[in-house]
Parts: structure tokens; C-alpha cells; sequence
């Protein structure tokens, strides 16, 4: 019988990452989260106590009373990375990965996994920072490679990449990486489309399914097309329409107005024979149609929480803290849960195999 293994959870947000190693059998010993809302949210369904919501730096000095512990596991901030922000290695948020490793230097886990956004992991601007990470990872005797996933493989409906820097006490083992990769290639699980997902929630504005962004969706005066109907920008606001017949793109943090995704309700619930964003985008392609409506027609609608959530595979009785807008945010930073699960297992695994 292996013993239960135990965590420290850094970056916590509203646990997404958490549920899934502890899906694996780890027990989170300790939390930190910054945000009070998420911090709320967590102990909301984690009343166990380990969350402590402040600022990292001033948990730093007390944060070895939990060596031994191991796994060290978290996903510090990622705008400063992310394609999708300014991408500025000065941001002070850039900093926190290498904070993570200061953790790892004080709790000296047998391993760690920090997550974060695919370009960290990809880009070559962020090759001289992967290179410094790694090499203060080997420093502190750690073997650390980044491994970057597709959240649709691990049953996550939401084409979401994500780099797992996961590293390992000692390096003696020569065929680490392959068969850390083996093992994530082990529990691989296709995901389910947006329909096959969302249909058991119920319609919007339902018990089960409160309407919860209320945001219009009004069309672009200039639209820019593309080919697919769902990758143009001829609605306003940053909130895209999603395809329902295979998976949304990745859930921003910034949901909860008009940069919520939005679905067409009487296409998802099969009322209708075609999704009418298509149709739209084949009357502006052939120029039957001219951009001067206001407003979208009523069956086109944002996600709600509920669907959100479900998308970033949180349990559906998850319990959520704080505002709409300071919820959508907890959902859209998270770390799914199954994707978290899967590279949790397959270090479990990889521990119990090379103790």
C-alpha cells in the first residue's frame, strides 16, 4: 500500500488544480491565495483549513515548517507571459515563478509541477527565463522539464494549452522525461464536445442553469472576417461565439462582460437545424447581408457560470464566493481540474514507481 502523499498548494485561486491532485490521492497540507474571493471560494469547499489568503512573500519564512511534504504544486500569475497581455518580463508578476522555486528550496519536496501559459514553455522570447528557471530548478537539485499540454486531451472541453514544468528531486534517472511522458500519454481521455457537456445543465435562466452575464452581444460595424465563422471579430467586445459541435476556446479570465463567449441557445438544445452565427458569417462573406443590425437576435446568449465552470471541469456542486465578475475570473484562472488530475496522476505514478 503506497502512503498518502501530501502538498503545498501555491497560487491557489479557487482550487481548480487542487480538486484534481487531490482526485489523486494527495492531500493539500497548506494553500495560498492572494484574492480574498477565491481564497473564500476554496475554503468554501476545502473546510479544512490550509488556506491561508495573503501575499506569498509574507508566508516565505514560516513556509518550512511544511518540508517534507512531496509535492509543491501551483500556477503563479502568467500575464506577464501570456500572448495575450504585454508579455513583459519586468512585470512583477513574471517574478512569481521564480518565487514558486523558493518554496521548493524551503519545503524540499521529492517534486513539483507549476503550470503556466503555453508561451513560457514554447516561445523563444522566453527562452533565456525557461533557461534560468531550469537551471535554479538544478541548483536546488531538481531534474525539471517543461511538458506542454492540450487541456482537450485530458477530457477538457476548452482548447487551452498550458506548459507543466515538472520536476523531479535528484536526476539519476536517465529516462525521466520519456517516461513522464509515457504516463501523461496513459491518461490521455478524449473530451466531450460543448453539447455533450453542457445539455444535462439545462437551458439558461433554468434552476439548474442561472442566467448570469447579462452582457449584450451587438454586432461590429467593421467586422473582421476570417474563413471559420468562429474565429472573425464581427461582434463587439472580445467574447467569441462558441462552436457547440466541438470546444470552446480558452476561458479568459476577463469573462463576465462583454469578453464572456457566447453559444446559439437554440442550436445547442437542438431547436434548430444550424447554428445562426454561421449562417451570419456566410451572408457577410457573400455580401447578402450588411452589418447595421444592433443587436443580436435573443438565441445567441453568453455562457453562464454554471457552463463555465463545467467547461473548466470544476464539480458541479462546486461552491463559488465573491461577485459574477470576481466568479468569472476564479473560473477562467483556473487550472481545470481533470487536465491538473491527469498530470497528477501520472506523477503519482512516477513516485510510487521510482521511490
Amino acid at each position: 500500500m503506497n502512503k498518502e502523499l501530501t502538498a503545498v498548494s501555491l497560487f491557489t485561486g479557487a482550487g481548480g488544480m487542487d480538486v484534481g491532485f487531490e482526485r489523486a490521492g494527495i492531500k493539500v497540507v497548506f494553500a495560498n491565495e492572494l484574492m480574498k474571493e477565491a481564497a473564500q471560494t476554496y475554503n468554501a469547499n476545502h473546510p479544512t483549513g490550509v488556506m491561508v489568503n495573503d501575499d506569498i512573500y509574507n508566508q516565505l519564512e514560516s513556509i518550512g515548517q511544511y518540508a517534507g511534504a512531496d509535492l509543491v504544486f501551483g500556477g503563479p500569475p502568467c500575464q506577464g507571459f501570456s500572448v495575450a497581455g504585454k508579455m513583459n518580463p519586468d512585470d512583477e508578476r513574471s517574478k512569481l515563478i521564480f518565487t514558486f522555486l523558493d518554496v521548493v528550496e524551503k519545503v524540499k519536496p521529492r517534486a513539483f509541477v507549476m503550470e503556466n501559459v503555453k508561451a513560457l514553455g514554447k516561445l523563444e522570447k522566453w527562452e533565456p527565463v525557461r533557461k534560468k528557471y531550469m537551471d535554479i530548478a538544478a541548483k536546488l537539485g531538481y531534474f525539471c522539464v517543461p511538458f506542454v499540454l492540450n487541456a482537450t486531451e485530458y477530457n477538457v472541453s476548452q482548447k487551452r494549452e498550458r506548459v507543466f514544468f515538472i520536476g523531479i528531486k535528484g536526476n539519476d534517472d536517465p529516462f525521466f522525461e520519456t517516461t513522464i511522458a509515457n504516463l501523461l500519454e496513459e491518461q490521455k481521455h478524449n473530451a466531450p464536445t460543448i453539447r455533450e457537456l453542457l445539455g444535462s445543465l439545462g437551458k439558461a435562466g433554468s434552476e439548474s442553469n442561472p442566467n448570469t452575464c447579462t452582457a449584450k452581444i451587438t454586432f461590429a460595424t467593421h467586422p473582421i472576417m476570417r474563413k471559420s465563422p468562429y474565429a472573425g471579430m464581427y461582434f463587439n467586445g472580445q467574447g467569441r461565439p462558441i462552436n457547440v459541435d466541438e470546444y470552446a476556446n480558452t476561458l479568459p479570465a476577463s469573462m463576465g462582460g462583454n469578453k464572456t463567449p457566447f453559444v446559439d441557445e437554440e442550436y445547442l438544445y437542438g431547436e434548430a437545424g444550424e447554428d445562426w452565427v454561421v449562417a451570419y458569417h456566410q451572408g457577410l462573406m457573400d455580401g447578402s447581408i450588411t452589418p447595421e443590425f444592433e443587436e443580436a437576435p435573443s438565441r445567441l446568449r453568453r455562457l453562464t457560470i454554471n457552463e463555465a465552470a463545467r467547461i473548466q471541469t470544476f464539480p458541479d456542486d462546486y461552491v463559488f464566493c465573491g461577485t459574477k465578475g470576481h466568479i468569472y475570473t476564479q473560473i477562467g484562472n483556473a487550472v481545470p481540474c481533470n487536465m491538473a488530475e491527469a498530470v497528477a496522476k501520472a506523477i503519482v505514478k512516477y513516485l510510487n514507481e521510482h521511490s
